[in-house]
């Protein structure tokens, strides 16, 4: 596997969706607390596209266009007498963070944790300049 000076294993071949699962929820792991709390049991799906239904959806005309989503009800929008829901999951898209990766040269685990941070805080109402304070901070 890697450590803390290497968190990213050399790859011979693209990585996998295994690779970038496991990325994403060491990234979860590492994210400030005052965006953790609003996190908890958050699950992460990593597919190698988005399906057609999630851009008609987002109004998103290629799918190399997105890399992530987060599908949920945030923390502040919940009650106690919700009927039983789908758990929140933040979706990321395998090729196209592979392919901005390749565009890029940008570190793979750093990718994909601004992709996961993104998709967390655009959710729940972060602006753009929070979201660089707060990758400002993981760094």
């Amino acid at each position: 596997m890697s450590d803390l000076r290497n968190p990213i294993p050399a790859f011979g071949t693209p990585p996998s969706l295994d690779d970038l699962t496991d990325m994403a929820e060491r990234a979860l792991a590492t994210i400030p607390i005052r965006l953790a709390r609003h996190v908890q049991g958050v699950g992460v799906m990593v597919e190698d596209m988005p399906d057609e239904e999630t851009l008609d959806d987002l109004d998103i005309e290629s799918a190399w266009d997105l890399t992530g989503l987060y599908r949920g009800t945030p923390l502040t929008e919940r009650s106690v007498s919700d009927p039983v829901r789908q758990p929140d999951l933040i979706f990321l898209y395998r090729e196209p963070i592979l392919l901005e990766w390749i565009e890029t040269g940008e570190d793979l685990f750093r990718l994909v944790r601004n992709v996961v941070i993104h998709e967390i805080a655009h959710h729940f109402g972060f602006s753009d300049a929070e979201i660089e304070a707060l990758e400002q901070e993981m760094e």
